[in-house]
């Protein structure tokens, strides 16, 4: 740190302990100068030949014979003043980054200008400050701090503009001519090196700077990289550091996404600030520390505007964000736990990226200008995409497990990313289940969009086990696991896929988990969406445990449990085609009973344990009686 010492006769101010100071002089002392509570005995002439303020004042009061001055409004108060009373006594004063300010801002009050004599303070504390404490990296930094208890009149003087254009030309120098900050441990790094001198012995890094800037407050914080941004071509990297260091510094909690109880006020102006100064090169900045941002920027309520322009840039770059990254939770009074709206609009700003048109302005031979829209391809990568697509799949998977999550955001999310190829739709599945799990009041209609968005021919081996003895599974996806899982395991034994009857086979091998409903009878939709009997469970489990003996048991055992499983889906959804109607019919006699009873009961109200007491009598019916008992209970 750089200082400066003005005069050379020894200090003399004494204080008698009661707010009272005086120099200790032959003379008496003959004005008394007042500041804040503190009493200055002192003497006119030394006062007066520097100050035109004292002048102007001790000559108003002279017409009244008062020789007590009050120059309460003094900027620094009592230890500003006597700075500059000593210097007009001659005595020695010391200045450096920490008081030089506010020494400078009490010689402007007291009018300590060369007009009034030559050399005077302010003279020398303009030439302390340009030849030695502006070119200072660290004091620099320390004057810039100090002004701000000074404003506006610190502003006025010009010391925060030139506090901050030393500091931003320090940072635009070349690294040659760089030396380690004052932040810096250079005694742990001496360690590292083996006692060699850290500056020789590591490189300075384009970012030197950043850890020194946390410094500041935000508005001169604002301005030093605002001003750093204009004066050279600094790299949106060191920038995008830049800010994500005062985020962590400044903002308690912020690293972990949260925002612990403090000024919420003073968190809005930094967090805000911050997005406003964001480099507009992309990637500039990490994904996770813009949607730290947009937790944050939740949290403190900001605008919308705000959450446009992160919602946008996030959207640029989402394939490097990760799931624990995008669980924003929501803000206080809603009934969701994670903001899965503002998710949505992410994935939407991403998807839109890969719109593929553009056009272009050509000359024809006439030298008119002719507008030509051709068809490009999409600017995302094959890669990126399938990264979004797995890492929604696993945030389907955590929102999920929120009990007041809507069916309709899951699925609106979801379908987003359906357009995006991928080769496994386990984690799809996974996500469907837990939802399935947490939401068994959901509507056939809602399960039956939920369990479209996963394609049955795309899950593994382990994931169409747990698939076809899920009873919270539509009955139609568990056949048609079954079904895709037998195909698999014929295709790789070399052998023919096994015959279904024709409007079943159209049924399951169409595209997605559902078919057109125009294949099906209509009196069967009600069949397809019902969810499958412990019975019918245990009959789909077994067909399963005949195809995992397929290996074992050779190309013929394989061919053979494929036929017996095709045969005996066969006679199951061919026992609901011929019932169907036949249950219509009971379902609607039973109907008119139960109203014409007066209050008699439904059969949907049948308890568990009568339907343990008729398992024998189950265990002897006909599929179809399974079936009609099943959707009747149902």
């Amino acid at each position: 740190m750089k200082f400066m010492k003005i005069g050379s006769k020894p200090d003399s101010f004494k204080t008698d302990g009661n707010n009272v100071r005086y120099v200790e002089n032959e003379l008496a002392s003959d004005i008394s100068v007042n500041v804040e509570g503190s009493r200055f005995c002192l003497h006119k002439f030394p006062l007066l030949s520097k100050c035109a303020c004292l002048q102007k004042l001790l000559s108003s009061m002279d017409k009244n014979n008062n020789d007590d001055i009050d120059i309460s409004g003094i900027p620094g108060g009592p230890t500003a003043f006597e700075t500059c009373a000593k210097f007009c006594y001659g005595m020695t004063v010391t200045l450096s980054a920490y008081n030089v300010v506010a020494t400078r801002c009490a010689a402007e009050y007291l009018g300590m200008h060369e007009t009034v004599e030559k050399g005077n303070l302010i003279y020398k504390i303009d030439v302390f400050l340009s030849s030695s404490l502006f070119r200072s990296w660290k004091d620099s930094i320390i004057v810039l701090q100090t002004t701000k208890p000074f404003l506006p009149l610190s502003e006025d003087l010009k010391l925060v503009s030139l506090c901050i254009d030393a500091i931003a030309t320090k940072a635009c120098v070349d690294l040659s001519h760089v030396e380690w900050s004052y932040t810096y441990n250079k005694k742990k790094l001496a360690e590292e090196n083996n006692g060699a001198d850290p500056i020789k012995a590591r490189d300075v890094p384009h970012d030197w700077w950043v850890e020194d800037l946390c410094e500041l407050e935000i508005d001169y914080y604002k301005r030093v990289i605002m001003n750093i941004k204009t004066k050279c071509i600094i790299g949106g990297e060191v920038i995008g550091e830049a800010l994500k260091a005062y985020g962590y510094r400044r903002l308690s909690g912020f690293n972990k996404g949260v925002m612990e109880q403090g000024d919420l006020l003073k968190h809005k102006t930094v967090i805000e600030t911050l997005v406003w100064l964001l480099p507009t090169e992309k990637n500039s900045v990490s994904c996770g520390f813009l949607l730290k941002l947009l937790k944050a920027v939740t949290m403190v309520n900001s605008g919308e505007v705000v959450k446009e322009q992160l919602v946008r840039r996030i959207g640029q770059q989402l394939e490097e964000a990760s799931m624990a990254e995008l669980l924003i939770k929501s803000h206080q009074g809603s009934e969701t736990l994670y903001d899965v709206d503002l998710v949505q609009k992410i994935v939407m700003e991403f998807m839109r990226r890969d719109q593929n048109s553009e056009i272009e302005i050509q000359d024809d031979d006439d030298g008119f200008e002719v507008q030509e829209v051709r068809k490009l391809p999409g600017i995302l990568s094959e890669a990126s995409k399938l990264m979004v697509a797995k890492l929604i799949d696993s945030y389907l998977t955590e929102i999920a497990k929120d009990p007041n999550l809507p069916a309709s955001k899951f699925i609106d999310l979801a379908e987003i990313v359906t357009s995006i190829p991928r080769p496994a739709h386990d984690a799809l599945y996974r996500a469907i289940d837990m939802f399935l799990k947490e939401h068994p009041g959901i509507t056939k209609g809602e399960k039956k969009r939920m369990c479209k968005l996963m394609d049955c021919r795309k899950l593994s081996v382990e994931a169409c086990m747990h698939a076809v003895q899920n009873d919270r599974l539509p009955l139609r996806v568990v056949v048609q696991v079954l079904f895709f899982e037998q195909v698999r395991a014929a295709a790789s034994s070399g052998s023919s896929t096994p015959d279904l009857p024709r409007g079943m086979g159209r049924e399951l091998r169409s595209c997605g988990t559902y078919g057109s409903s125009r294949s099906v009878p209509t009196v069967m939709e009600d069949e397809w969406e019902a969810v499958a009997t412990e019975e019918e469970m245990r009959a789909l489990k077994s067909e399963i445990a005949a195809l995992k003996l397929q290996e074992e048991s050779g190309r013929k055992s394989m061919d053979r449990a494929g036929v017996t499983a095709i045969s005996k889906m066969r006679s199951l959804i061919m026992s609901k085609k011929i019932f169907g109607k036949k249950l219509q019919v009971q379902s609607k006699e039973r109907g008119e009973k139960n109203n014409g009873g007066g209050g008699g009961g439904s059969d949907s109200s049948e308890s568990l344990g009568s339907m343990n007491a008729a398992e024998e009598t189950a265990k002897t019916a006909t599929p179809s009686r399974n079936l009609t008992r099943r959707v009747s209970v149902s």
